[in-house]
């Protein structure tokens, strides 16, 4: 028995041709940078008929592999169109991205005055014995936003800051690598293979969102100070495999790619607890964080594998937000009625797509484009690298700063958005601003503006509305007559 798209009878006719060959097992490689393969095993005879969504189509590359894809075969789904691929492997590439500590463009010099005066007063209030918090989530937005000040220090040559940055990271890092933070440490699940803390962090909820600020951290303190790095090596390691082990033994401490789903190519942020609507993500940009932030922790042990690896999810991570969380003038991707009304997904959801947060509501639209903004660092300017989408999103949210109790956090980050094709006029509104969310300084948003180069990203559509023309064989017309 199958289900047909429709009742056209040329879709029971491509069904018959392919019903001799079936999948049993597929398997997911990373073979090369920016690039996973899947293979099948069939059995039957013929060739094998498989669907792929849009992501799939986008990235789907036939230089190096042998498919076909039936243009005119579809099915509808949530995702979007699925589409009829014919063949036995399958090669995605997702454009390749750089992994680096600074800015991409560099900073103007003629803006390091004012953010060495900022950087001075950020660094100053840096005092390990008033933080408060013991959330493994604040606390670790609190340690990697102290990261950036010494990355951001490096690059306008203020490194006299630098030593009192290292004390920070160091007194609040130690006791998490150590076992000694009290109230609410790191414990080994030998059931699940991971590790607990709060925020559903216990029951495997957000693990890539909580350790990405932790390893972007540590990667940071690593590249600095190259002795405590190789201290405190095994512990980092063990931080970042919770998430992105890529073993695949019986006898490994952790589950393999614990968030990251091998097939939708984003990750999942739930964890041990069922939801009606199945698996869901909210904040893409700490998903990316996390991936990226491994990555750099590659860079700073030199472990080019690492490095390599962590640069090619975070690339497929981007790619999946831009593709389902994006919602773009006149898209196509969901409903008229959603679109018409979102410019971004709240939550994604398995089974639905939703405009409010776990902790908003869908009027709150500062915050929706602010948790898929936040960490405000290098690899942002790859997510948001598409102007027009930019600016659709800022003119959506600006309205929703008029309300009252808006926070000023949130408001710094829909104007470092406005930055990427208005600096002047970000520019001024973020030196009015009267706070700042925790994981956020004064000094990384001047940063983020001048380090906007003359010309940022590109204007007009985005991958997924563009031709499949990667050497893939197309058929846009039956071909079983």
């Amino acid at each position: 028995m199958a289900v047909l798209p429709n009742s056209a009878s040329q879709f029971e006719a491509i069904l018959d041709q392919f019903s001799s060959c079936y999948p049993v097992s597929g398997t997911a490689v990373f073979g090369r940078p920016f690039c996973l393969e899947y293979k099948w095993e069939k059995k039957g005879r013929g060739d094998l008929l498989m669907l792929a969504n849009p992501l799939h189509l986008q990235l789907l590359s036939g230089t190096d592999c042998d498919v076909t894809v039936l243009g005119f075969f579809k099915y509808k789904s949530i995702d979007g169109d699925l589409v009829g691929i014919v063949g036995d492997s399958w090669i995605l590439r997702p454009d390749p991205i750089s992994v680096i500590w600074h800015s991409i463009k560099g900073v103007s010099e003629g803006s390091y005055a004012e953010i060495v005066s900022a950087l001075h007063k950020d660094v100053k209030a840096l005092d390990f014995k008033y933080i408060s918090t013991i959330s493994s989530y604040f606390y670790g937005k609190l340690i990697a936003r102290a990261a950036r000040l010494a990355l951001i220090a490096e690059e306008v040559s203020y490194l006299e800051v630098i030593p009192k940055i290292i004390i920070f990271l160091k007194e609040s890092i130690e006791p998490c690598l150590n076992g000694t933070f009290s109230g609410n440490g790191f414990l080994y699940d030998e059931k699940w293979g991971g590790l607990g803390a709060d925020f559903g962090f216990g029951v495997y909820n957000d693990h890539h969102y909580h350790l990405g600020y932790f390893v972007y951290a540590i990667a940071v303190l690593a590249k600095i100070e190259l002795a405590w790095g190789r201290k405190y090596r095994p512990q980092a390691y063990s931080l970042m495999a919770d998430f992105m082990n890529l073993g695949s033994d019986s006898d490994s401490s952790y589950t393999r790619l614990r968030c990251f789903d091998l097939w939708k190519l984003h990750s999942w942020a739930g964890g041990l607890t069922v939801f009606a609507d199945g698996r869901n993500q909210e904040s893409t940009r700490e998903a990316v964080n996390a991936y990226y932030s491994a990555a750099l922790m590659g860079l700073a042990y030199g472990d080019a594998h690492l490095a390599s690896i962590g640069s090619t999810i975070t690339a497929f991570e981007i790619a999946s937000a831009q593709m389902w969380w994006h919602v773009r003038e006149g898209d196509t991707m969901y409903g008229g009625g959603f679109t018409g009304k979102n410019r971004v997904v709240g939550v994604l959801w398995a089974n639905k797509r939703d405009s409010g947060l776990w902790f908003a509501p869908r009027d709150w639209k500062e915050c929706r484009l602010g948790i898929q903004l936040q960490p405000l660092l290098p690899i942002t300017e790859v997510l948001f690298s598409n102007i027009s989408f930019a600016r659709e999103l800022v003119k959506w949210t600006l309205p929703a700063l008029g309300r009252d109790g808006v926070g000023e956090g949130w408001k710094g980050f829909v104007y470092a958005l406005e930055g990427i094709y208005d600096k002047e006029s970000a520019l001024e509104k973020i030196r009015k601003l009267k706070g700042h969310d925790d994981g956020n300084f004064l000094t990384n948003l001047l940063w983020w503006i001048f380090s906007r180069g003359d010309e940022e990203g590109f204007e007009g559509i985005s991958g997924r509305d563009e031709a499949t023309s990667r050497g893939i064989v197309m058929v846009t017309n039956d071909f079983s007559q």
